[in-house]
């Protein structure tokens, strides 16, 4: 008996380690959408980019799903546990489907906005913010307990992300309305997450977002007909800058989230998901020359401690 709680152990060890691991491949992808919203926005507006990053996701996940069906079909004893997923259009799983497709329009698209209307540093700060509205979310709803180890490493990394955008907003042009946007966006993205979550329980990570960005693109094809913007992007650079964020951001960061939420609480992993904007202030400081100061690189050490503190928190493990 002890031998088997030991293997289950290690085998649950395991698997936190694989997850967290995702999770790092996945805040990498994730950390150049902001760099290629901003390319994309040179060409086309924010709600034609979202668009076209999710129509574009939900085609190449589309093909994933269909391979990947194939694949079990003809070998159905070397996947039983994917065999959970063989039903999941009940009425239950399409409502929080079309909630969590909601959920991700709403928090790109006013992202996205937001990225044309403030700098890189503020918007990305602020979008940032969503583990306060996931932790928040997850207390209220899921009557989910943190310890002390978690809220101590949260409240330092969230510290250091002000930080980040600190100087930033000193010297920057006030924009409300950028500003505003974003931190709206972070409302949305820590619903997103908790939604993800949930659905997580019973469904496969690349179906969840397959049908997300399918809702996500149905929902903002009509906003872009009635305004009439351009659909979609008319240069090489443009269509080079939707592709990637539909393939890397999108198919592969935002897969590897829903993934890693199959093992890892939804407020660690919004909480993990806030070294964004270290890597992004990185990248735009290489690619768009955007300064960083000695207070910036201060602040991406604090953030980078409080999630090395949460590591060593029990609240970062699923509560089943």
């Amino acid at each position: 008996m002890n031998k088997l709680l030991e293997i289950k152990k290690e085998r649950s060890e395991m698997e936190t380690i694989v997850a967290i691991a995702s999770l790092c491949i996945a805040v990498l992808a994730i950390s150049f959408a902001a760099i290629f919203i901003r390319l994309s926005e040179s060409d086309i507006s924010p709600n034609a980019t979202v668009f076209n990053r999710l129509w574009i996701a939900t085609v190449a996940l589309g093909l994933w799903n269909v391979i990947r069906a194939i694949y079990i079909n003809f070998k159905p004893e070397k996947q039983p546990e994917l065999q959970v997923y063989n039903s999941p259009y009940t009425i239950k799983n399409l409502v929080f489907l079309l909630g969590i497709g909601v959920a991700y329009f709403a928090f790109q698209s006013t992202w996205a906005w937001s990225l044309s209307h403030t700098s890189v540093a503020i918007s990305t700060v602020l979008h940032n913010l969503a583990p306060v509205f996931t932790g928040l979310g997850a207390w209220l709803i899921f009557r989910q307990q943190f310890d002390r180890i978690f809220l101590m490493g949260m409240v330092l990394t969230l510290g250091g992300v002000v930080a980040i955008g600190l100087e930033d907003w000193q010297i920057a042009t006030v924009k409300i309305e950028g500003d505003l946007a974003a931190l709206i966006s972070a409302i949305f993205y820590g619903g997103y997450i908790l939604i993800l979550e949930e659905l997580r329980t019973r469904l496969n990570a690349t179906i969840i977002l397959m049908w997300s960005s399918l809702i996500g693109s149905a929902i903002v094809l009509p906003i872009l007909l009635i305004t009439q913007d351009k659909l979609f992007p008319s240069s090489w650079q443009g269509w080079l800058a939707v592709i990637s964020l539909a393939i890397i951001c999108q198919a592969v960061g935002q897969g590897l989230v829903a993934y890693s939420l199959n093992k890892l609480s939804a407020s660690f992993v919004a909480l993990f998901l806030v070294i964004d904007p270290v890597l992004s202030a990185i990248e735009a400081w290489i690619i768009f020359s955007e300064r960083l100061s000695l207070l910036s690189w201060m602040a991406f050490a604090i953030v980078l401690l409080g999630i090395f503190i949460t590591l060593y928190s029990k609240s970062i493990v699923k509560q089943n």
